[in-house]
C-alpha cells in the first residue's frame, strides 16, 4: 500500500537524510504536494519530486489525496501543523522539535490521542545501527548497564542574520536527544538529576557547556543503580577545523557487567570484553532515515493504532527541565 504524504518542512536533513529515504521507498510513499516557508526550496524540492509545491499547511493537511504528513524540519509555525493534522485525521511523522513549555507539550499529546490519528516522533539515535547492536550485545555479552557517558560537541558556526539565534531553548533541544538515548540504552527510567551550566560570558543565558548527571537507582540511595553523565558543548568554533576534530570523545561510552563499549553514531561501534577487543562494521546496514520511515509506513498501514516515541520525547523534556532547576538552584531534583 502506498502513502500519499504531503510534506511540510524541509531542513537541513532533507538532502542526507528525508530525500535518499523517501526515494529508496518510493514504493511505499507518493508524495503530493511540499509546504516549506521558503518558495524556491520548496519548488526545487517538488520538481525533484514529480509533485508540486503548496502554499500553506493548512491547505496541504486538508486535500482528500493526503494520508499522512512527514513534517521535518522547526518553522516559525511550531507545532500547529501537527494540531491540524489532528483535525483531519491524518497520520503524522514528526522530525521537529516539541513544544519546550509544559502545558503546549500536554496540549499536544492530548490533541493526538483524542484524534486517534498514528503517531510517530523521529528519534535518530534510537534507530541507528550502532545503537541497535549496543542494545543486543547489552543482552547477549556486554550485561546490564552501570554507567553511561554521552558527549556532543556542537562546533559554532557564523550564523547569517535569517536565522534564530541560539538561546535556552535550543540548547535544551540538543540535551533532550542525548537523555532519551541514554534512558533508551539504559532501559530503566531515572529517578533523580544533577545538573550545571557554563555561561558563555558573566550574566547571558546562553551556555557554551552544559552537563547533568542521571541517576537510575531505584533503591532511594542515589548511587545503588546505574548513572548517566550527559555533557553539551558549544564551545569550538567551526572555523577552528583542526580543534574541532582533534581527539573528538566518542558520542557514548557505556561501562556494563561484563564489558565496555564506545559508540559513534551511526555506524562506529568498538566494545571489549574478557577475550578482549571487537570492532564491527555497521556500515551495510541501512540508513537510519530510511529505517524509520519504513518503520511509519507499517504502523499507519496496520490496523491497529500507534503512537511512538511522543511520550518519549515528552519525558526526555520533563528531564531537561528538571536539569534547569538543578542548575538554578544548586540541589539534587527528584524525578517523579
Amino acid at each position: 500500500m502506498k502513502l500519499r504524504v504531503g510534506i511540510v518542512g524541509l531542513g537541513d536533513q532533507w538532502e542526507s537524510r528525508h530525500l535518499p529515504a523517501i526515494r529508496t521507498l518510493s514504493d511505499r510513499f507518493e508524495v503530493r504536494g511540499i509546504c516549506e516557508q521558503v518558495a524556491h526550496r520548496a519548488e526545487r524540492a517538488a520538481s525533484e519530486l514529480g509533485t508540486t509545491p503548496v502554499d500553506g499547511f493548512r491547505a496541504l493537511t486538508a486535500r482528500d489525496d493526503i494520508d499522512a504528513i512527514l513534517y521535518l524540519a522547526d518553522q516559525w509555525f511550531g507545532a500547529t501543523p501537527i494540531l491540524a493534522a489532528c483535525d483531519h485525521g491524518k497520520a503524522v511523522y514528526s522530525a521537529i522539535s516539541l513544544p519546550f513549555a509544559s502545558d503546549e507539550a500536554q496540549v499536544l499529546r492530548r490533541r493526538v490521542e483524542e484524534s486517534g490519528i498514528a503517531f510517530m516522533a523521529e528519534l535518530p539515535r534510537r534507530h541507528a545501527a550502532a545503537t541497535v547492536r549496543l542494545k543486543e550485545l547489552i543482552a547477549t555479552r556486554l550485561g546490564t548497564p552501570r554507567m553511561l557517558f554521552c558527549h556532543r560537541r556542537v562546533p559554532l558556526s557564523v550564523m547569517p542574520a535569517s536565522a534564530p539565534a541560539r538561546d535556552r531553548r535550543s540548547e535544551a533541544r540538543d540535551l533532550i536527544e542525548l537523555v532519551d538515548w541514554c534512558r533508551y540504552v539504559a532501559g530503566v527510567e531515572p529517578t533523580s538529576v544533577v545538573a550545571v551550566r557554563h555561561a558563555e560570558s558573566p550574566g547571558v543565558e546562553v551556555d557554551d557547556y552544559q552537563m547533568m548527571s542521571l541517576d537510575f537507582s531505584h533503591t532511594g540511595r542515589p548511587g545503588d543503580g546505574p548513572l548517566a553523565q550527559i555533557s553539551c558543548g558549544y564551545y569550538m568554533p567551526r572555523v577552528w577545523e583542526e580543534a574541532v576534530t582533534f581527539r573528538p570523545p566518542p558520542g557514548l561510552q557505556i561501562v556494563c557487567d561484563s564489558g565496555i563499549a564506545f559508540v559513534d553514531l551511526p555506524s562506529t561501534l568498538v566494545w571489549f570484553d574478557a577475550a578482549g577487543r571487537h570492532q564491527e562494521s555497521l556500515d551495510s546496514d541501512r540508513p537510519v532515515g530510511e529505517q524509520m520511515l519504513a518503520q511509519f509506513h507499517r504502523m499507519v498501514t496496520s490496523l491497529l493504532r500507534h503512537m511512538s516515541g511522543l511520550d518519549d520525547a515528552l519525558r526526555a523534556m520533563q528531564i531537561v527541565q528538571a536539569a534547569e532547576r538543578s542548575q538554578t538552584e544548586g540541589l539534587r531534583v527528584r524525578l517523579s
